[in-house]
């Protein structure tokens, strides 16, 4: 076998892992998540069959922020109660650096609304609403020489027992 075609073979081969590790990988973090937030669990410990700690995995929450969510009520707003953070451009929009005030104060209130600090006066702020801007996910933070304690299980048969690529790959089973 020539040089390219060998390389060509391990591009193949390796592409064709990836994917499989990649749907699988897909398919048990959303079984994960799943079950993180059934439990009620924020944090686990993953451990090697030996009881080897290998890595954390801790669940991240969705934190509310305030999200302009109609341009032009917004705009509106801001026309009328403060038209010095007007830029007219082509396109009229509110001062970026204004934008970006309002929707702090609005997030740290955890509410769509802005108090004028000379009047007192509570606005309701139309086109925003205070809301998830992320979705539920966990992470996987391995522990120093957990990836090398992976990769000496997964050498020496340790994690046979877990549906793994490659044998997915081939349909075999453990």
């Amino acid at each position: 076998m020539s040089d390219l075609q060998e390389l060509a073979l391990e591009e193949a081969a390796l592409k064709t892992l990836a994917d499989a590790v990649l749907d699988r990988l897909k398919e048990v973090k959303a079984t994960m998540q799943e079950a993180l937030l059934a439990d009620g669990i924020s944090k686990v410990e993953a451990k090697l069959p030996d009881g080897t700690k290998v890595a954390t995995i801790s669940r991240s929450d969705a934190k509310p922020a305030a999200v302009v969510t109609d341009d032009d009520a917004f705009l509106s707003w801001v026309r009328e109660n403060s038209a010095h953070n007007i830029t007219s451009k082509v396109v009229t929009e509110v001062r970026p650096a204004y934008r970006a005030a309002l929707l702090a104060e609005m997030t740290a209130a955890g509410v769509a609304e802005w108090v004028d600090q000379e009047t007192g006066v509570i606005h309701d702020i139309p086109g925003v609403e205070v809301r998830a801007t992320r979705s539920l996910t966990h992470s996987v933070r391995p522990v120093a020489g957990g990836r090398e304690a992976i990769a000496e299980a997964w050498r020496t048969g340790q994690l046979n027992h877990l549906n793994l690529p490659p044998h997915q790959i081939t349909g075999g089973t453990q």
